[in-house]
């Protein structure tokens, strides 16, 4: 599905702006090749969760039991990949590049398949939360950190956009570092749906585009 967007509410100035809802698998090849310069990608962690989880007062953590989420195999879950992965290079603009997000539970098997395809990485960007939730059986390190992957779409790439002086103004005048310290999105900025609120990554998808 394709909502449009008047610029009176997305404050743009030369055109609108579409938003398709769907598969992107689906939805990715209708659109021009090379079309893209910059995408964002939250894809499916894989979390392969089993067994439910409580907190120390006994209530249970809502985790992620979605089918989008679902896969039968490691093998299934890199053969998914690839396809997205596959059609986000062939929308991708040639000085276009590409941010993708993940935990250690599917970033390393995404990097590689970037890598296999003809991707470039430019950086990998650690998330460093500052209020992560803790690790409740204390029989692990608390997970404070994702991992955010910055490509170019190829080695042989010169131009791609990065506004070093612009992310120099948010850290203070410092040349920007690799490592983030944000808090999880909590209150207004988690995404509330009819079944109930969604974590969002609207503060790092803010450093990505400013980026």
């Amino acid at each position: 599905m394709t909502q449009q967007l008047p610029c009176s509410q997305t404050g743009g100035s030369a055109a609108d702006y579409h938003i398709h809802t769907g598969n992107c698998i689906d939805i990715l090849p209708e659109l021009p090749e090379k079309s893209v310069k910059l995408i964002f990608a939250d894809p499916p962690y894989n979390l392969q969760l089993k067994q439910e989880l409580y907190r120390p007062n006994q209530t249970l953590v809502d985790g992620v039991e979605d089918t989008w989420d679902q896969f039968p195999s490691f093998e299934s879950y890199d053969e998914f990949t690839r396809q997205w992965l596959s059609a986000c290079r062939r929308v991708l603009a040639d000085d276009g590049t590409i941010w993708v997000i993940g935990s250690y539970h599917n970033i390393f098997r995404v990097g590689k398949i970037m890598m296999d395809l003809g991707y470039w990485i430019l950086n990998d960007v650690q998330w460093h939360k500052t209020n992560p939730m803790p690790n409740f059986r204390g029989v692990r390190f608390t997970n404070a950190t994702e991992t955010l992957i910055w490509a170019k779409k190829s080695e042989k790439q010169k131009k791609y956009t990065f506004n070093h002086h612009v992310m120099k103004q948010l850290n203070d005048g410092k040349q920007m570092t690799s490592v983030w310290q944000i808090p999880l999105c909590t209150g207004k900025e988690r995404i509330k749906d009819e079944n109930g609120k969604k974590p969002t990554r609207l503060r790092n998808l803010r450093h990505c585009l400013r980026g």
